[in-house]
């Protein structure tokens, strides 16, 4: 049985959307990104420099312990976001901006390798493709005040390694570009992705 199910993409790409609309339709547990809680967001988005260390270390234990529940579960997991876009995306990317130090960033990346060694990568990923002006709109339609600051270049830039990293990814994988694409709001969009999914998973099971 297929038990993590994952969702990648940039900010504000549509994963948590989705996530809602695949776990109702399969009955699958889901598993968020809780920005609510996350103790370092706000300050981050204020200061870069200053707090990507501790942001990126956070998101690594978090996203550790989550997999680690999965794994250990009964039961279908969906998951919005994976532990690989931290260090494939995030990280590299503060770091090559001069918002993370060389010495952080090969901690931090020292860390992940040693957790990645012990990761089982999902039994299905799905990655949603957006351009900016998408990003953009969808950013702006849910008004979180700590991403007011988002800048198009580092949108732009998070794109660019999506990319980079979907392109040599090696497990079980669907795209799909959202740009033209309202899932929540139209039942034709989400019916799609689900026949998609399904044909997917049934080769899994």
């Amino acid at each position: 049985m297929a038990k993590h199910i994952a969702i990648a993409g940039n900010i504000g790409a549509g994963k948590t959307t989705l996530t809602n609309i695949l776990a109702k339709h399969y009955g699958w547990e889901i598993q968020l990104e809780d920005m609510d809680d996350n103790p370092y967001i706000s300050d981050f988005y204020e200061d870069m420099q200053r707090w990507s260390f501790n942001l990126q270390v956070y998101f690594l234990n978090v996203r550790w312990q989550n997999i680690q529940k999965i794994r250990s579960g009964k039961n279908t997991v969906i998951q919005d976001r994976t532990i690989y876009e931290d260090a494939h995306i995030f990280a590299p990317n503060l770091h090559s901006m001069g918002l993370m130090s060389t010495r952080d960033y090969e901690n931090y990346k020292s860390l992940f390798d040693s957790i990645s060694a012990q990761v089982q990568e999902p039994d299905l990923l799905i990655y949603l493709r957006a351009g900016i002006p998408k990003l953009v709109h969808q950013i702006q339609m849910r008004g979180r005040d700590y991403e007011d600051a988002i800048r198009l270049d580092y949108l732009k830039r998070l794109n660019e390694r999506y990319e980079a990293w979907i392109s040599s990814y090696k497990g079980k994988l669907l795209i799909f570009n959202v740009d033209d694409m309202d899932f929540q709001e139209n039942p034709e969009d989400a019916a799609e992705i689900i026949n998609k999914v399904e044909s997917t998973l049934n080769g899994l099971f």
